[in-house]
């Protein structure tokens, strides 16, 4: 594994230095390069002539580990070559800019592979908090809300997503990054960000879950009782009051999943809530962007 590192440090120091942006792409010892597939199989051809190799991945790396190394990049061709790209004409005028909106901003990410899924949470997250970084400031304060944090974080192994979780959960306050995380058992989540977390919000526990020390801030009282807790039923946990409350979440008034979705309103109520949109823009005339917050 250690080795396995060292080979992905070797390339992207290498592609850094030896990239040179092109027209549509960028270009590799004078190989044009506009997609995924042609960088993959440009370096997997560096990486398998023994002329090239040690250049690429370093000296102190085996044969098996770079062609190792090798099938990772062949085998994420399928997944990301939709995603990294050079032969776009314009850039798609949504992009995430934190910096310059208080605006919600939501990745869907559900119809994404798994690896490309990994890959769109790592970039956002490292391009996020880099410019959060290099700005310096707290305000304004960035909230990174992430579900399933156990598989980005995992307590065992490690990866650069997980490098980057790590730094929001111990930095990331100072740098007014605040990471929210969602997970069905805690004790999968790597150790070190669940206990630089301040606010622990907890709902229905397993009682295997239940008995593993994340869930020591619960009472022996509590933690009983979150074994039966309705849904909805919460204890929240935070460093103003010592002892955990126990909340009740209200039923939302509006369908949570289509098959709790009543039938469309007619005609003439649609028309009356369309006319009534509360987040339409004002009028044009006012200087407002269709960024600006209407309220």
């Amino acid at each position: 594994r250690q080795q396995y590192t060292m080979v992905v440090h070797a390339v992207t120091a290498h592609l850094a230095r030896a990239a040179q942006p092109a027209d549509a792409g960028i270009s590799l010892g004078g190989v044009r390069i506009n997609s995924y597939p042609d960088l993959v199989d440009y370096l997997v051809e560096q990486l398998t002539d023994e002329q090239t190799r040690a250049e690429w991945a370093g000296t102190a790396a085996n044969t098996g580990t770079i062609n190792a190394f090798a099938r990772r990049l062949i085998g994420s061709k399928k997944d990301l070559s939709r995603l990294i790209r050079g032969d776009l004409a314009t850039r798609r005028p949504h992009a995430i800019n934190t910096a310059e909106s208080a605006q919600v901003t939501v990745v869907d990410l559900h119809n994404l592979p798994d690896k490309a899924q990994r890959f769109v949470v790592g970039v956002t997250l490292k391009t996020e908090f880099d410019r959060k970084e290099k700005k310096g400031a707290a305000k304004p304060l960035l909230f990174v809300v992430l579900d399933e944090l156990n598989k980005y974080a995992p307590r065992e192994g490690s990866s650069p997503i997980k490098e980057v979780l790590l730094d929001i959960a111990e930095r990331g306050r100072s740098l007014g990054v605040i990471l929210i995380g969602a997970q069905q058992t805690a004790s999968e989540v790597e150790r070190r960000i669940v206990t630089n977390s301040a606010i622990r919000v907890v709902g229905r526990l397993d009682p295997a879950e239940a008995a593993r020390p994340e869930y020591g801030f619960l009472p022996p009282a509590q933690r009983q009782r979150a074994l039966i807790a309705k849904p909805g039923t919460m204890f929240v946990h935070q460093p103003d009051i010592p002892v955990p409350l126990c909340l009740e979440f209200p039923f939302p008034a509006w369908a949570t999943r289509v098959s709790e979705a009543g039938a469309a309103p007619s005609a003439t109520l649609r028309s009356i809530v369309q006319a009534a949109d509360p987040f339409a823009v004002m009028a044009s005339g006012s200087g407002s962007s269709d960024d600006e917050i209407p309220f």
